[in-house]
């Protein structure tokens, strides 16, 4: 049905009215994330176990009287503090920016005016005037419309308009979807036609405020790397303070001098403390997340990074993510003529296809909205430019719009100089039979065509024309003489990088599944088309929902492509495949994806056209909605994976050094080596450098042509600890040695410690080194070009120069002067005991050679 209301005669709600129904109900917005305080930022930096022994070493210096190391060890404490403050702040910031500039603007009458106001200001009760190009800022009922249309994709899945029409003051309020529903639902578009409508819920009480609703019941899970860590850092530490209690109970004993026992064991716990898997972990991820940035692709919640590189399966919207969300014409048939529209000139278009072309234009506004007529006028622009096919100059005398009993509009033209009216039609197919008047045999023919084409994924329009004489146009359409031109085919065409996108993903172990609200047909159809491994096999919503959750997760291991599918069906997917054991990575735009976005190990929405409820709900977005950049993150993940494994190796075999000379000394009752300045040095300064190193270095050759890692796969295998074990012991035993050696040419405390300390800073290096590859050799990597590795072999030399010929702090570090000669026997000391690995990586790899 199509109405009209004059709006002068509508007065809406006055000003107070409205103030206070906002009071009542609140702004018409969706609940975002809180953003974390200054404050609550400082207090977890003040629970880190790290931030608490540098405090505690610091507060032991004060009361022994050293205020030099006090202050030193305290500074360090101000140090920590701000930094991570600052890199706090930043992500918050960078969470801000990435919502949308809140909710629409919103026309309507207020005290009898029409105005524009913010959309999160609309309440209940409000008239709203909408318009072509206008987002519907709350849930309203029609009270008037004229040839209404909606998207509403961003709730359904449909790429395809749906029609309005008037309420009839009965119909009961129902969910989004379908064809003259008198209702219009926040968020969606109006694509064509004008309407006034009633608003009956705002915020978080409208449909896209109930799919809000079911995000608070889904909760993000950790990623398998950091449950992962968090074992790994839990064990270590359990073993950390086990050893740090021995030491304070063995030096108070032993020594009688407890004080300076707490200090040694919290060295020992400095020495120990697994701190430094989740910082790597962090700098690691982050700088990942830097490095999408740059390739259009935000990161909002920074650990999937990795565990993209880990998907087993990806779950793809089809509207918007493997389409392009706009509608082209790829079939016309005349007369029983199909012609194939791809990639057209106007050499290839028959004279005979030239008149359909010109009525579907004609059967359209000048400056569409609606995508449909935007694709025929795109056609004609291509086709027809430069004849006389295209009309500027006519003028369009009347509009009968589409209504419940003819799904069918007309145009009536009249041409500058013509007495003559033309009349262009186009519909459903058959509301132009019926305006045609075709005998049942024609019908009958041309709708087994309407079928295959629909059969193919495409959506199916009759298009016909009149002519008449009368001044006096007829009220209906059908008092017009129609003749039947034709049919045509549109369709939302695929993104170009789909189907190359999908062949990577193949080829890198990754299962594709399409989960749509689109018809089985184009659903199998767009399948095909993009490559997907689907052998045409469909589960529809309706078969979906009489499954149970045992049968749906056997059913889903052979199926790629699910049609008909509501948004909480798409979750259940999502649970299914996870239930399944697989690694989730699913992407969408609209509202309905929202929930199986937040419950997939990776959530990936699109930034151009995708809405504030899934971007809050994913843990990526592609800002330019490419879905080719999808294969560059995985390959990003992988590459971080394979580093990350390459970082924590290294840092297990440096701290087995580190923990043996705090450990041993006080055991043997020798004098201490590392004291509270040599750990903090090691840990802030070499550590996380060395962590920028790794996350530096490329990728694998076979990064891509590869399965995705087990998920159950632990990063640290019985193979991976043993070797770090092992480098650590070797270069234990170097530093050891070179420390007894010292001693035992009677060399002083100082400069004992000196020797082990700068064998050990050295040793260090020469892990890094070797750690960059397990198969290639320290050599060959020094040709891989990494500016961070670089920074810092200059930065650790630089220092330990400083440290040695500053008076002050070689003093500080109580140390002693070291000859050039002596400073070699340190690096030759280092490098001996990495010999043993570069050997190993030359034995496996000619292994490897005549295995092939």
């Amino acid at each position: 049905m199509t109405t009209h209301i004059d709006l002068s005669t509508i007065k809406g709600l006055s000003d107070a009215e409205a103030y206070e129904r906002l009071l009542v109900d609140g702004y018409n917005e969706l609940p975002s994330s809180r953003k974390r305080s200054v404050f609550a930022i400082a207090l977890g930096v003040v629970r880190e176990p790290m931030f608490l022994l540098l405090v505690a070493c610091g507060s032991l210096y004060l009361i022994l009287g050293d205020f030099q190391e006090a202050s030193m060890l305290l500074g360090f404490v101000v140090v920590v503090m701000g930094i991570t403050l600052y890199q706090e702040r930043k992500s918050e910031r960078a969470l801000e920016a990435l919502r949308d500039l809140a909710s629409p603007r919103a026309s309507v009458i207020r005290g009898g005016e029409q105005k524009r106001i913010a959309g999160r200001d609309v309440v209940v009760d409000d008239i709203v005037v909408l318009h072509e190009g206008d987002r519907v800022p709350a849930d309203a009922t029609l009270m008037s419309c004229i040839n209404l249309s909606a998207d509403e994709s961003l709730l359904t899945g449909e790429s395809v308009a749906v029609r309005k029409s008037v309420w009839d003051g009965k119909s009961e309020t129902v969910q989004p979807g379908g064809d003259d529903l008198p209702y219009v639902f926040s968020g969606t578009m109006i694509v064509q036609g004008q309407g006034i409508a009633r608003v009956h819920a705002t915020g978080v009480r409208t449909e896209i405020g109930k799919i809000g609703k079911a995000l608070q019941t889904v909760e993000m899970e950790s990623t398998p790397l950091q449950k992962e860590t968090g074992r790994l850092v839990r064990n270590l530490a359990i073993v950390g303070v086990s050893l740090c209690v021995l030491v304070v109970v063995v030096y108070g004993l032993t020594r009688h001098d407890w004080l300076n026992g707490f200090l040694a064991g919290i060295t020992l716990a400095m020495a120990t403390l697994p701190e430094e898997f989740p910082v790597v972990l962090t700098i690691f991820l982050a700088l990942g997340a830097w490095r999408l940035s740059q390739k259009q692709v935000l990161t909002r919640h920074v650990p999937a990074v990795e565990t993209l590189g880990s998907a087993t399966v990806l779950c793809v919207d089809k509207t918007g993510t493997l389409t392009q969300n706009r509608m082209t014409v790829k079939k016309i048939v005349v007369d029983g003529t199909v012609l194939e529209v791809e990639n057209p000139t106007v050499a290839d278009l028959p004279e005979a296809f030239h008149e359909i072309v010109e009525f579907s234009i004609l059967a359209s506004k000048r400056d569409p909205f609606d995508p449909m007529e935007r694709a025929f006028k795109q056609l004609g622009d291509t086709y027809l430019a430069d004849t006389e096919h295209l009309h500027a100059d006519w003028h369009l005398v009347q509009e009968y719009p589409l209504s419940k009993e003819l799904l069918a509009l007309s145009h009536v033209w009249q041409s500058p100089g013509g007495n003559e009216f033309i009349i262009a039609a186009k519909g459903a197919p058959e509301a132009i039979f019926d305006l045609c008047h075709l005998d049942e045999v024609r019908a009958r023919d041309l709708e087994g065509t309407v079928t295959r084409m629909a059969s193919e994924g495409l959506r199916v329009l009759g298009v016909a024309r009149a002519g008449f004489s009368s001044q006096s146009l007829p009220e209906i359409q059908h008092d017009f003489a129609f003749s039947f031109l034709g049919l045509v085919g549109l369709a939302d065409p695929i993104r170009a990088t789909v189907p190359s996108a999908i062949k990577e993903c193949y080829a890198a172990g990754i299962r594709v599944i399409m989960i749509t609200g689109d018809y089985p047909g184009t659903a199998k159809s767009i399948g095909r088309e993009i490559g997907l491994s689907s052998d045409d096999n469909v589960i529809t919503g309706p078969e979906l929902e009489r499954m149970t959750d045992k049968e749906l997760q056997v059913r889903i291991r052979d199926v790629d492509i699910f049609a008909r599918v509501v948004p909480e069906q798409k979750l259940r997917l999502v649970n299914a495949l996870k239930a399944n054991g697989e690694v989730v990575a699913m992407t969408g735009d609209g509202v309905n994806d929202a929930p199986a976005l937040k419950s997939a190990h990776i959530g990936i929405a699109m930034g151009g056209r995708g809405t504030d409820v899934a971007r809050e709900s994913s843990s990526l977005v592609l800002l330019d909605d490419d879905f080719s950049s999808i294969v560059g993150a995985v390959r990003l993940g992988r590459r971080i994976f394979d580093n990350i494994k390459k970082a924590m190796a290294y840092i297990v075999s440096v701290h087995v050094p580190i923990a043996g000379m705090s450990f041993i000394p006080v055991v043997m009752q020798w004098p201490l080596v590392l004291l509270p300045m040599h750990i903090v040095f090691l840990e802030l300064i070499i550590d996380p450098a060395c962590s920028v190193v790794f996350e530096a270095e490329g990728e694998e050759a076979n990064v891509m042509r590869r399965p995705p890692r087990v998920p159950n796969e632990p990063l640290f295998g019985k193979n991976i600890i043993w070797i770090s074990l092992l480098q650590g012991i070797s270069a234990l035993a170097v530093v050891l040695a070179v420390f007894l050696t010292a001693r035992y040419m009677g060399q002083s405390e100082e400069g004992a410690r000196t020797f082990a300390v700068v064998t050990l800073i050295f040793s260090n290096l020469a892990l890094i080194l070797t750690n960059r590859s397990w198969t290639r050799t320290v050599w060959e990597m020094l040709r891989s070009r990494n500016a961070a590795l670089l920074w810092v072999l200059g930065g650790t030399i630089a220092f330990v120069f400083l440290i040695l010929y500053m008076p002050f702090l070689r003093s500080l570090f109580r140390f002693s002067v070291l000859h050039p000669v002596d400073l070699l026997l340190c690096v030759l000391a280092a490098a001996v005991s990495i010999l043993w690995f570069e050997a190993l990586k030359l034995i496996g790899r000619r292994r490897v050679a005549s295995a092939q």
